[in-house]
C-alpha cells in the first residue's frame, strides 16, 4: 500500500540521517551538546542562546545546543521509532507521547538531576492530571513528561466576510459559500475529529455520544464517515497547511482557517497591526484541546543537559518570553503568569479556575488563550489510536490525494493528449522520410 511504502522511505531516510549525524563525534564531544527536536516557532530563540550560559553557572559544565524543527508529529516519531535517532529532547502532542509510553521509547525523568530549584512543579495540576491519563502500566505520564504548551483547535475567521454565529459551528466548514476560502491544517488526527463531530452534532447535542468518543473511535464505520465528510468539504479548501495559514488570514487571503489557538493568537495581533480584524472560537459541538510536552527519548546521550533544560523552561521568566514571542500558552500556572495575563481591556470574564486554582473564577483574560470553563467542558483529548493509525492515515492520503479541481485535471490530460500526438507524430513523419529514403536508393540502382 502506499501509505507503507511512504513510511518505509521515511524510515530509512531517518534511519541514514541518524548515521550521519552521530558519526565521528566521540562520548565526551556528544556528552556536551544537547540535541533539541521541536515543532518550528514554538520557542523564544534567545532562550536556546541564554541556556547555555545558565546551564554552565548551575554545573559549571558547557554545552551546546544543536536545534532542529519538524512540523508533523509522525515525521518526529519515525526519527525516534525506526532511525533511532539520538535527539536528547523531543516535544511531541499527547497521542504521540501515549504511543512512545506504550513502545517504551521514552527515559524517565530524574527529578534529582542537580542543585537547581525543581520549577517543573509549576506545571498546573490540571495539566498534569489530563496528561496522566495517557499513562501505561507502570509507567505514570508525568515520570516521563514535562507539559510545555496547551490550547484549542478552533475556527480563526476574518471578522469583515464571517459572522461570530457562523463560527460558532462546524457546520461552516461544508457550506458552499465559503468555496475555496478556507485553510484546513494539514493534521490527520484533528481533521478527523472535526468530521466526525459534525458528522454526529445531533447526538452530541442529544447527550447519548460524547466529544471523546467521537474523536478516539476508529472503527471502519467511523473511517468511513469521516473520509465522506472530509471529501464533501473539499471543495471549500484552498489549502492543507502547517504553519502558513495564519500569514494568508493577517494578508486578508483566505476567509476561514481551521486552526490551533496558539497560531490563531499570534494572527489576530499581527492582522491587527494591518488593519485586520482576526477572531477566534471554538465550535458548540466541541472539539479537540490539546496537549504538548517535552520528553526524553530512549536513545539520548545527553540526559543530565536535557533535564536542566526541561526545568529551565518551567522558571516563570522563560515562560513569559516564549509565551510572548509564540502566542502559546504555557502548562505553567504561577500567579505570576496569572497576574501576568489579566488584560482589563476584555469585555467578558472567564473562569480559568480548573487552570490557575481557587480566586481564578472570574477574570479578565484573553478567551483565545486561556478558555473559559465552558469552553474546556465541550472539548477533549485526543488519543493514540493505536494499530488503526495506518488505516485512518491511509483514508487521509486518500481525501488528500484527489485534491485536483476538474479544471486542472483537463488541462494535465490535455498537455499529456498534445505529447502523445507530437509524439506519434514524430515517429511518423520519420518512418515516412525513411520509406522515401529508401524509394530514392532503390530508384537510382534501377537506373
Amino acid at each position: 500500500m502506499k501509505m507503507k511504502k511512504f513510511i518505509s522511505i521515511l524510515s530509512v531516510l531517518a534511519l541514514l540521517m541518524g548515521l550521519f549525524t552521530s558519526c565521528g563525534r566521540s562520548d565526551e564531544e556528544r556528552s556536551k551538546i544537547l540535541k533539541i527536536y521541536n515543532w518550528g516557532d514554538y520557542i523564544d530563540e534567545d532562550v536556546l542562546t541564554d541556556f547555555p550560559k545558565w546551564y554552565k553557572e548551575q554545573t559549571g559544565e558547557e554545552v551546546r545546543i544543536i536545534y532542529q524543527v519538524f512540523d508533523i508529529n509522525e515525521i518526529m516519531l519515525t526519527k525516534i521509532e525506526r532511525g533511532h535517532e539520538d535527539f536528547d529532547l523531543i516535544c511531541p502532542s499527547e497521542y504521540i507521547l501515549e504511543r512512545m509510553l506504550r513502545k517504551n521509547l521514552l527515559l524517565p525523568i530524574d527529578r534529582n538531576f542537580g542543585k537547581t530549584p525543581d520549577y517543573i512543579n509549576n506545571v498546573s495540576p490540571y495539566i498534569q492530571e489530563e496528561l496522566n491519563k495517557l499513562s501505561q502500566p507502570g509507567r505514570k505520564t508525568t515520570d516521563y513528561v514535562v507539559p510545555y504548551m496547551w490550547g484549542t483547535a478552533g475556527l480563526l475567521y476574518n471578522k469583515a466576510d464571517v459572522s461570530r454565529d457562523e463560527v460558532m459551528s462546524w457546520k461552516c466548514l461544508w457550506d458552499p459559500r465559503f468555496r475555496n476560502k478556507i485553510l484546513m491544517k494539514d493534521s490527520y488526527r484533528d481533521a478527523y475529529g472535526t468530521a466526525i463531530i459534525y458528522a454526529h452534532a445531533r447526538e452530541l447535542a442529544n447527550g447519548t455520544i460524547t466529544v471523546e468518543q467521537l474523536m478516539n473511535d476508529s472503527s471502519p464505520e467511523m473511517i468511513a464517515i469521516a473520509e465522506e465528510y472530509l471529501k464533501k468539504m473539499k471543495p471549500n479548501i484552498a489549502g492543507w497547511e502547517a504553519d502558513f495559514g495564519k500569514e494568508m488570514m493577517t494578508k486578508g487571503k483566505a476567509w476561514l482557517n481551521f486552526t490551533w489557538s496558539g497560531d490563531a493568537v499570534w494572527a489576530m495581533e499581527e492582522a491587527s497591526a494591518v488593519g485586520v480584524d482576526l477572531g477566534y472560537e471554538v465550535p458548540l459541538e466541541g472539539s479537540n484541546i490539546w496537549y504538548d510536552g517535552w520528553a526524553i527519548p530512549k536513545y539520548a546521550r545527553n540526559v543530565k543537559a536535557a533535564s536542566y533544560f526541561m526545568d529551565y523552561l518551567c522558571r516563570p521568566d522563560i515562560v513569559s518570553r516564549n509565551m510572548e514571542v509564540t502566542g502559546y500558552v504555557s502548562t505553567v500556572a504561577t500567579p505570576e503568569i496569572l497576574a501576568e495575563k489579566i488584560d482589563t481591556t476584555q469585555t467578558e470574564f472567564s473562569d480559568v479556575s480548573y487552570f490557575f486554582g481557587p480566586g481564578a473564577e472570574r477574570v479578565q483574560i484573553d478567551p483565545a488563550q486561556y478558555p473559559d470553563r465552558k469552553v474546556v467542558e465541550r472539548c477533549a483529548m485526543i488519543r493514540d489510536f493505536g494499530n488503526e493509525t495506518e488505516v485512518v492515515l491511509e483514508m487521509w492520503s486518500r481525501v488528500k490525494g484527489d485534491n485536483l479541481n476538474s479544471w486542472i485535471v483537463i488541462l494535465i490530460f490535455a498537455v499529456f493528449g498534445l505529447l502523445f500526438v507530437w509524439v506519434v507524430y514524430k515517429r511518423i513523419n520519420r518512418y515516412q522520410q525513411k520509406r522515401r529514403h529508401r524509394r530514392r536508393r532503390s530508384w537510382y540502382k534501377k537506373k
